[in-house]
């Protein structure tokens, strides 16, 4: 996954102390080029309106992630607007403070994003500001937000989605408007018949390839040469007629009817292929939860890590926690270390595979893109993943807020929220909440807790994931 891409543009005017100017505007560059991201753009100060609109048509054709428009002087609202009007990107216009010093104003910063804050409102366009030192910490943290928040967007704007059969009766947490869905994220679903598109596809892998899926497999799970062999080697079928449709279709996430086609005409169950793609950073939802595969898809691109569509189902009194859990679908990845995954069947169906472990403790972040009555709104909550013993057969994982359990239950319930909810490993609520700014969605926190940005440094450098293969995805 590439680094957000963030467009580093400073401008000036000449009258000021252009000198001054221009080191405010290095140090600005070094921080940024210090973090986790691919700083674009130019070091010289734009100082003309024929200047930032030669810069303004380079880079309209590729946008970045972000536009940061660093001001270093006070400047009229000419080139801010040449560069914001034509770079289809998030905003951020940056003023630096400047000692007081009795003499001369050197920068007069604050007044020039003041100006052109206004100019952008006039003509609709949305922006944040920071208003701060270059090497303020605050700050920086405000631009890593912004920059992944544009990365996400970017993100949808260009994905297409695999919707894999239609969902299952009375489950309307799982329906979907395409059109809205196009209107809102940019994001296209393709539909996919179970029987005329995925069977077929998956009854014609080659067994050598389920083979080395198998072998690969067989050294990250426990018990795989216990399962009945015909249905296992079913659902390793399954997960690589998925990745030939994601790669020859250009497909970056999925939302499955899982049930019950795949148990009756595949004899096998769907979800260990799923918990293998989501692990590859293709998401995939059961019950064909497009909506749950989009907020998948934006915790992913946000973290950098993989994102699980889960149920809450119960409450541990004792330990103040929301039980999460589903089938058996969790990326590998979020197993806890101090123990093998192992596999086993579907509680209701009898069949294999299905991954079965206790997720790993740690921060989350909980987000889910709530649709009802044609409109959107992102619910977000800070929690953490507690250690204790497995709660049900398959994936599961004690869920832990600081307001208590049942109050969080109880505002899911009176929001009327859909049944499933997504995590991803690491605080990014306040990202989630700039991307909510950014599509003009409401936000709905599950808890009042209040934290910061975690710092991503250490996640988000240039990560690959090993597909089954042992290849870099």
């Amino acid at each position: 996954m590439h680094k957000p891409r963030v467009a580093f543009l400073p401008i000036a005017r000449t009258t000021f102390d252009i000198t001054f100017a221009q080191e405010k505007s290095n140090l600005a560059r070094q921080q940024l080029s210090q973090m986790p991201v691919t700083l674009e753009g130019q070091a010289e100060l734009i100082t003309d309106l024929q200047s930032a609109q030669r810069i303004a048509e380079s880079i309209a054709d590729n946008p970045p992630d972000m536009l940061l428009i660093f001001q270093a002087t006070f400047a009229d609202s000419t080139m801010i607007s040449a560069l914001g009007e034509r770079i289809d990107a998030p905003r951020l216009l940056w003023a630096v403070p400047e000692e007081h010093t009795g003499g001369r104003l050197r920068l007069n910063s604050f007044c020039g994003i003041n100006l052109a804050a206004h100019a952008l409102t006039r003509a609709g366009h949305q922006y944040e500001t920071i208003f701060a030192p270059p090497d303020d910490p605050l700050a920086l943290d405000k631009v890593l937000a912004l920059a992944l928040a544009g990365r996400a967007r970017n993100a949808l704007r260009n994905a297409r989605l695999g919707r894999v059969g239609e969902n299952p009766d009375g489950f309307e947490t799982c329906l979907l408007d395409p059109d809205l869905i196009h209107q809102v994220f940019g994001l296209q679903v393709v539909q996919f018949d179970l029987s005329k598109d995925i069977f077929p596809l998956a009854r014609q892998v080659e067994t050598s390839r389920i083979d080395d899926i198998q072998a690969h497999l067989g050294g990250k799970v426990t018990g795989l040469d216990e399962l009945e062999p015909a249905a296992t080697r079913g659902t390793l079928s399954v997960y690589a007629a998925l990745q030939q449709i994601a790669v020859q279709g250009e497909i970056n996430g999925f939302a499955v009817r899982c049930w019950p086609e795949f148990f009756v005409e595949m004899g096998c169950a769907a979800c260990g292929a799923m918990s293998m793609m989501s692990d590859e950073m293709i998401p995939c939802s059961c019950e064909a939860d497009v909506n749950g595969t989009i907020t998948q898809m934006m915790l992913q691109s946000i973290s950098g890590k993989p994102a699980f569509g889960t149920d809450i189902v119960s409450v541990d009194d004792e330990r103040d926690a929301i039980v999460v859990w589903h089938c058996g679908l969790a990326p590998l990845s979020m197993a806890d270390p101090q123990e093998m995954p192992g596999v086993t069947i579907h509680s209701n169906r009898r069949l294999p595979l299905l991954f079965e472990f206790t997720l790993k403790p740690g921060p989350v972040t909980v987000a889910r893109l709530s649709e009802s009555s044609g409109e959107y709104r992102l619910v977000i909550g800070r929690g953490k993943i507690i250690p204790g013993p497995k709660s049900f057969s398959g994936t599961s994982g004690l869920l832990q807020f600081k307001s208590p359990a049942k109050e969080v239950l109880d505002m899911i319930l009176t929001a009327g929220l859909e049944h499933h909810i997504s995590i991803t490993y690491g605080d990014y609520a306040d990202v989630l909440i700039t991307f909510a700014k950014l599509l003009n969605i409401p936000v709905l926190q599950l808890t009042n807790q209040g934290g910061s940005i975690e710092n991503f440094s250490h996640n988000l450098t240039d990560q690959t994931i090993p597909n089954p293969e042992g290849e870099q995805s």
